[in-house]
């Protein structure tokens, strides 16, 4: 036993050493940090607002909608301004600042924010109707609302971008990289979408920081809307990288539209693939030239065997 506590004494103070390097990761900062599993927290408790009738407490036996936001809001206040409180003091001209005065500025936020939930509770209604318009799959909204990932995923980033337009550090980020981990969807909160948003499938899709997206969009699994390079670090910071996607245009999967200057113009059809780094005009489609499919059959098919073989990939447009 004592060679045991010998072994960990001496394993303690090698890793108590090892922190004293002065990396980042030996940073032990003067605030909190914010807890993740609260922010989680209020994206359902969000969620069930915007979803009233369909998220709720089960346990209550009476329900009425205005007993149930009540005690919603209150208690998502009471989450927000703590966890706001703790980022904001990621902000440089916080950092220093007064108790007071970072609650005072995280429940202005906070108010801020909860008062544009009749806006994203807009856009989301659209959402669900452009997920059943697009998809014959779907037998009825209430299989949207409850089980689409793109859904989730879309909702997410609505309540995420908001926080990020209101200038909250890391909150926003926490909750879109929930959604990531859960849906497969990866959208920056920065990311600017439309109206009538359709994510289809949606496994594999990337939404850049400054993409943005207009109205009427839909999206395939697999689709990257990027940047070109990201060699520059931190010097590409705040400008703009990601592509803009006009209204009506339809992206297939796995296609990859990378560029800040790379527009792609309204009614536009991107076919799977496609790799695009120009700007497309309105009404084009886009489609890939693949090489042929080759055949090999066995001897004994009696078919003998036979291949052909195509060009390079290619893309042009099709008017």
């Amino acid at each position: 036993m004592k060679q045991i506590e010998d072994r960990i004494n001496v394993l303690v103070k090698t890793l108590l050493e090892d922190y004293e390097g002065g990396r980042v990761i030996d940073e032990v900062k003067s605030f909190d940090h914010p807890d993740k599993d609260v922010v989680i927290e209020i994206i359902y408790s969000i969620r069930k607002i915007i979803f009233p009738g369909y998220f709720r407490n089960k346990s209550y036996r009476v329900y009425t909608v205005r007993n149930n936001i009540s005690m919603l809001t209150e208690d998502i206040i009471f989450k927000l301004i703590r966890q706001i409180s703790i980022v904001l003091r990621y902000d440089e001209e916080l950092s220093d600042a007064d108790e007071l005065t970072v609650a005072k500025k995280a429940e202005d936020i906070t108010f801020e924010f909860l008062g544009r939930l009749p806006k994203i509770r807009e856009y989301i209604e659209l959402d669900v109707e452009a997920s059943f318009e697009g998809d014959p799959a779907a037998y009825n909204k209430d299989e949207i609302i409850y089980s689409y990932p793109g859904l989730f995923a879309i909702l997410v980033n609505r309540i995420a971008h908001e926080l990020f337009l209101l200038r909250v550090p890391l909150i926003p980020r926490i909750m879109t990289e929930y959604a990531h981990s859960v849906t497969g969807i990866d959208i920056h909160p920065g990311a600017s979408i439309g109206k009538y948003f359709f994510i289809d499938h949606g496994t594999g899709i990337v939404i850049g920081e400054t993409t943005e997206i207009g109205d009427n969009v839909k999206v395939y699994q697999g689709v990257t809307l990027g940047a070109l390079s990201t060699r520059g670090g931190q010097n590409l910071r705040s400008k703009k990288r990601h592509p803009t996607i006009e209204d009506n245009v339809t992206i297939y999967s796995g296609a990859s539209i990378l560029g800040g200057n790379t527009v792609i113009g309204k009614d536009a059809v991107i076919g799977g693939n496609a790799f695009i780094t120009k700007s497309v005009p309105a009404g084009a489609k886009v489609s890939v030239v693949n090489q042929e499919l080759k055949y090999n059959f066995s001897s004994g098919s009696g078919s003998g065997s036979g291949n052909s073989s195509g060009s390079d990939t290619d893309w042009f447009y099709i008017i």
